[in-house]
């Protein structure tokens, strides 16, 4: 709605160290490399770094107060990339809609969101396996006074939505039978409840573990989370599978980042690393939940 949702750079941090980026170049790569796939890991191993984008939603990709980047992703992006060879991670904030444009622009490498896979996504850009699967749920008032419990409530209750801008919500909102003017989208989960606060929504519908995350900092009583369920579209339960994200030409990253996924989750070592910002081992992925599962819808 405004020009800075378009913009897709619009604040560098390093995930390294809580000290802003002077610039965040585009991250080119040899092209005839590039192609056979080994452009963008091999320069990022010789360079020692590499850059992801993020969306500063909490508990996914977001700075702390200290202005380090920190949450699901960037942890796992510190221990997958260095397993790779690269040490060091650059991160620029980008609103959430403008991911996957910005990643093919060659603004950055890698998307650290914890994005869910959808098909019409991966038809755009490489989804990695999922590090975690995770139900919706929604914010309401204390007491869930319009009684919102599943999918179909909104609608049937009438009410106005709030959802992240390019979040899959929306979606599952419009199918679910909400009428166009009763959703609204939101930057981020701050002015969603700000939304909510000021009467503009009756509830904000996102994950789970998002909105766990939201009410931790807003203790004042007034709000609660309602219980997890799974949206069912077309007939189909709609798991939100998050993972990280390529470029389709960089299939060596792909892969290696797989690889190393695959040897943290069968170590058991993938959980101790999420589990500080909300997951459980519930939100785990198994062996069958796998990109080429949910990019097929």
């Amino acid at each position: 709605m405004t020009s800075s949702r378009r913009d897709f750079l619009r604040t560098a941090v390093l995930l390294s160290a809580a000290v802003p980026l002077a610039a965040a170049g585009c991250s080119t790569t040899d092209p005839d490399k590039e192609a056979s796939g080994g452009g963008t890991l091999d320069k990022a191993k010789k360079a020692g770094k590499i850059t992801v984008g993020f969306a500063n939603e909490a508990p996914y990709g977001y700075t702390d107060k200290d202005g380090k980047l920190t949450g699901e992703a960037p942890e796992l992006a510190r221990a997958i990339f260095k397993k790779l060879g690269i040490d060091k991670v650059e991160g620029v904030q980008v609103d959430f809609g403008g991911l996957i444009g910005g990643l093919n622009a060659k603004r950055f490498d890698a998307i650290a969101a914890g994005m869910f896979i959808t098909p019409e996504r991966c038809a755009s850009a490489a989804f990695a396996n999922p590090e975690y699967v995770a139900k919706s749920a929604f914010m309401v008032p204390k007491g869930n006074p319009k009684n919102l419990k599943n999918q179909n409530d909104p609608a049937k209750a009438g009410v106005t939505v709030g959802v992240l801008t390019g979040a899959v919500e929306q979606g599952y909102a419009e199918k679910s039978g909400v009428g166009k003017g009763k959703i609204k989208t939101f930057a981020d989960q701050a002015s969603a409840y700000e939304g909510l606060k000021s009467g503009r929504i009756d509830c904000i519908w996102l994950t789970r573990i998002s909105l766990a995350d939201l009410l931790s900092k807003h203790q004042d009583g007034k709000y609660e989370v309602t219980d997890a369920f799974t949206p069912v579209i077309g007939g189909k339960e709609q798991l939100g599978a998050g993972a990280f994200v390529f470029r389709k030409a960089d299939t060596d990253l792909l892969n290696g980042w797989n690889t190393q996924l695959a040897a943290l989750e069968k170590g058991n070592q993938l959980l101790p690393i999420l589990q500080p910002f909300g997951f459980t081992q519930a939100e785990m992925p198994t062996p069958a939940d796998t990109a080429a599962k949910f990019c097929q819808g």
